[in-house]
């Protein structure tokens, strides 16, 4: 089964968000969530930052993957952002990110978690995904990419 099936639906995407910053996409992705699933945002920019401090999540290729645990959270739950104008994201070949898949886990979910994460880095390793999803008409055709 497809690990990112349950993860993400439609009033989790944001479409050419304007952020200008990392910091802005993390203040954006803890407002989505707490609108959406009633998470506090100050918990949620707390935990990807604190994340994105050990090393950045940027995958290159214009891609991120910022994640965070989060004390109880009963399953995963991602975001889909795509950014309107790329924002610096220290990734490994210098590039600005325009898309991001925000993935909030469990405080234990160590397996789930990694499992998440390797199915999301090999879709966004795909060059025809990462240009589906540039293209994508709205959230609806960015949730059927993600569940295959």
């Amino acid at each position: 089964m497809n690990p990112l099936t349950n993860l993400l639906s439609t009033d989790q995407v944001l479409l050419d968000l304007e952020a200008g910053s990392k910091k802005r996409v993390f203040e954006q992705a803890g407002m989505l969530f707490e609108n959406r699933l009633g998470l506090a945002r100050s918990i949620i920019f707390d935990s990807l930052f604190a994340r994105e401090k050990l090393g950045s999540t940027g995958l290159g290729q214009g891609v991120a993957i910022p994640h965070g645990r989060i004390k109880g959270l009963k399953q995963a739950v991602g975001a889909f952002l795509r950014l309107a104008t790329p924002v610096p994201f220290d990734s490994p070949d210098g590039r600005p990110v325009d898309l991001l898949f925000v993935l909030l886990v469990p405080e234990q979910a160590t397996e789930q978690h990694l499992q998440i994460l390797s199915e999301l880095a090999q879709n966004f390793s795909d060059r025809a995904f990462r240009e589906k999803l540039h293209v994508a008409p709205d959230a609806a055709a960015v949730v059927a990419l993600f569940q295959g």
